[in-house]
């Protein structure tokens, strides 16, 4: 088994390496530390969690070690682009941890955050800059960053880039590097926009592919449940209740769905919070802080917003909504089975998501388990199932009571119906005997009461300064 001593690396990497409990380098860290050593450019096909973080940082590290000397005001001498904040936080860490004896100078320039500190970070300086393409370009635009003297230049997670629309912005900043310099390009997958990114540029590029996918879906208890759409929520909290969680991570589709996952979980009785993009960065800091604690135990990302999340201990990953990428399946399940650990990933499915499920079982080639469940348990059965006899026949219109108002008089569109519709003929109804129907004093044939009755109506009402209208003959 190849070591990292055996790999070259320098003593004091080696032995922050020890000191993170790291015994032996993985497919991908073997294949690219000794062609980043040499000076090639590297193109690497890699998913998430092969350790390709590792792969570029620890033999950049030796090679700032080796020439050790303080960068120029306001340039870094690597720069690395990752396409969310999470990411490109952890990405921080991890050079702090690997350099922890050799002390890097490292900022970190994402947005969601005060531009002004990361300005002054970089006035004096810095060997690594780590950053998010939008961010990067606001600091250029300010005078805060100038990329002419880049020895280093990485891009990670490249396909995602292209689905966040970020490709026109990475060839803004690539026009900005130098040409001499050595680049390392990663990607899980390998599109035709990515393709000829790439070619642009690398440079007589070593090619390194590790597919871990089939190795992670092993460790990995898939499931799969048939539900109609509206029955998600209840059979999300059924399952939860249900598995033997340490910490669950959720994916929905969109930033809305999140939230309302997060609501729906709540109304349950179900403490969950929600991770995405319009979160503002304090808060999406101090959610995944909880996670990776365990004071948060219930994480619901969207797929963006989750690239970051390296976290130990997720026992289960449920797929509330599939994806529509199937790659994306494999990212997501790739949360759990961590470090030789084994994992479940549950994922829901309604009707107009078979497509994706056929998708994804063709990526993975395997088809997954499934459970035909089109409804979730009520807490109380209906009268058919609890055995009333179902009736047999159903008239075909029925009688709605119309809305009224507090006059108990018909309004809105019962009104109308009701102005719309003949009047009818209604049966004169005889008193009943000994009945009487109130009369005003004088009778009601034109007597005297009944003639001052009808004119007191007509008389305006209030004392507004009007004139009684004339007596009529």
């Amino acid at each position: 088994m190849t070591s990292f001593t055996a790999l070259g690396l320098a003593e004091p990497i080696t032995r922050a390496l020890a000191h993170e409990g790291y015994a032996a380098p993985t497919p991908i860290q073997s294949q690219t530390i000794p062609k980043v050593l040499a000076d090639r450019d590297v193109l690497g096909i890699a998913q998430t969690g092969t350790g390709k973080t590792a792969a570029f940082a620890l033999p950049i590290l030796h090679r700032l070690a080796e020439t050790r000397r303080h960068p120029h005001p306001r340039t870094c001498r690597v720069l690395v682009l990752s396409p969310t904040r999470e990411l490109s936080a952890q990405i921080v860490e991890s050079f702090q941890a690997y350099g922890r004896f050799l002390r890097p100078s490292v900022a970190l320039a994402i947005g969601g955050v005060n531009i002004k500190p990361q300005m002054r970070a970089l006035t004096p300086g810095v060997e690594v800059l780590v950053a998010t393409p939008g961010r990067l370009l606001d600091l250029m635009e300010n005078r805060a960053v100038t990329l002419d003297q880049v020895e280093h230049f990485v891009l990670d997670e490249a396909d995602r880039m292209l689905d966040m629309g970020f490709i026109h912005d990475i060839r803004r900043i690539a026009a900005k590097l130098p040409a001499k310099r050595q680049t390392l390009f990663f990607s899980a997958t390998m599109p035709k926009e990515i393709a000829e990114l790439a070619n642009a540029m690398l440079r007589d590029p070593v090619r390194v592919a590790v597919t871990p996918s089939a190795s992670t879906v092993e460790r990995v208890e898939q499931r799969i449940i048939h539900v109609d759409r509206a029955a998600k929520p209840a059979l999300l909290a059924e399952v939860l209740r249900a598995e033997p969680i340490d910490r669950v991570l959720i994916f929905t589709r969109t930033k809305h769905g999140a939230d309302k996952v997060v609501r729906s979980l709540a109304k349950a009785g179900l403490e969950a919070s929600a991770i995405h993009g319009n979160k503002s960065q304090g808060q999406r800091e101090r959610v995944l802080a909880g996670f990776r604690t365990g004071a948060v135990r219930t994480l619901v990302a969207t797929d963006i917003a989750a690239r970051g999340i390296d976290v130990e201990g997720i026992s289960h990953v449920v797929n509330y909504d599939l994806p529509n990428i199937p790659e994306s399946y494999v990212h997501r399940i790739g949360r759990t089975a961590r470090a030789g650990a084994d994992g479940v990933a549950i994922s829901f499915c309604d009707a107009g998501e078979r497509a994706y499920l056929r998708d994804i079982e063709t990526l993975i080639r395997m088809s997954i388990p499934s459970s035909d469940r089109r409804s979730v348990k009520r807490d109380a059965p209906s009268a058919h199932e609890a055995g009333a006899a179902r009736p047999t026949h159903f008239p075909q219109h029925r009688k709605v009571a119309p809305s009224r108002n507090q006059h108990g008089k018909p309004y809105g569109r019962d009104a109308n119906r009701r102005r719309q519709q003949p009047r009818q003929a209604q049966p004169q109804q005889q008193p009943s005997r000994g009945a009487q129907r109130p009369q005003p004093k004088g009778g009601s044939d034109g007597s005297i009461a009944s003639v001052a009755f009808l004119r007191h109506k007509q008389r305006p009402r209030g004392n507004s300064g009007g004139t009684r209208p004339p007596r009529q003959s």
